[in-house]
């Protein structure tokens, strides 16, 4: 660490570098030094200049037993090097202080751009903190669509579960027509085959007396073509109530389609919007680490110019 320096120090470094026909400046004065801050020896040197003048203002030579004209020319002499070394010592100054203007108008450069930098931090800053706020309002909204989706979801699988019900029972009462128009038919069909056998048991024993056979042959069948109409009577109506039957299952099945498309699309929207909550708070913890490097770079190059500013 560098020690501290004393105007005492610099005026003698001064001195020194006059006595060896050297223009004491603030670079000369801490490379014959070995240390010391350019501000401090920037404002010792300000007071060696000051102090330059008195100093170079001795009484003027007395010659004794010379000429007066020869006095008078050694004065002006002696008047015209003072001239010459206060132009210089002013010159000197001038450029130290313009120097010392133009390091100024550096430091102020800085410490604007430093001000600039920190006023688009806190926008920066703002800005994400802003970002967290919007973040944090839609995951809630979304939160709450999912909550929904989640409920019509649970819903319509109800809505499913019912229909999935109603076309069982439907099923089974198709079922039951079929199984009945089945034992119907069946019923009919030994019906007509005993009817059948029963006509040619009475035609051969119509043979004997064919006159009574006609008779009865006529009565047998007109109740033939009765039971046949009754029976093509009662088909006709099984069949009707088979097709009412199918058009009901059809209906049935078409509506659990329907539900099932639905239940599907649904499930797949879900799926989609589970994890939009996760990526959001991702996005949100990334901008926060991206502005928190900033930050901290900031407050980096602030310290190390006040370090500097210090020495």
């Amino acid at each position: 660490m560098a020690r501290g320096i004393t105007e005492l120090d610099v005026h003698g470094a001064a001195d020194a570098l006059v006595a060896k026909g050297e223009r004491p400046t603030v670079e000369r004065v801490r490379a014959h030094l070995g240390t010391g801050s350019p501000n401090t020896v920037t404002r010792c040197l300000e007071t060696w200049w000051q102090s330059l003048g008195s100093r170079l203002q001795p009484e003027s030579p007395k010659v004794t037993d010379a000429p007066a004209a020869l006095g008078k020319l050694a004065g002006q002499w002696w008047a015209l090097a003072l001239e010459h070394a206060r132009d210089a010592v002013l010159e000197e100054f001038s450029e130290a202080s313009k120097d010392l203007a133009s390091k100024q108008e550096k430091f102020l450069a800085r410490s604007q751009a430093l001000a600039d930098e920190t006023r688009a931090a806190h926008a920066r800053s703002e800005a994400a903190m802003a970002a967290e706020r919007l973040a944090r309002a839609q995951a809630t909204e979304l939160k709450r669509l999912v909550d929904q989706l989640q409920l019509q979801v649970a819903e319509l699988t109800g809505q499913r579960t019912a229909a999935t019900q109603r076309l069982e029972q439907v099923e089974a009462s198709r079922q039951a027509l079929y199984d009945r128009l089945q034992e119907t038919d069946a019923s009919a069909r030994s019906e007509r085959e005993s009817l059948a056998e029963h006509v040619r048991s009475v035609e051969n024993r119509a043979l004997a007396d064919i006159d009574r056979a006609r008779q009865e042959s006529k009565a047998l069948q007109t109740q033939l073509a009765s039971a046949v109409k009754r029976h093509a009577s009662s088909e006709a109506e099984m069949r009707r109530s088979l097709e009412k039957a199918h058009s009901a299952t059809a209906v049935a099945v078409q509506a659990a389609d329907n539900q099932r498309g639905r239940c599907a699309a649904l499930e797949e929207q879900l799926a989609k919007l589970q994890n939009l909550p996760a990526d959001l708070e991702a996005a949100f913890r990334r901008s926060q680490v991206t502005a928190g490097p900033r930050n901290i770079s900031s407050k980096q190059r602030a310290k190390k110019i006040s370090s500097k500013d210090k020495n």
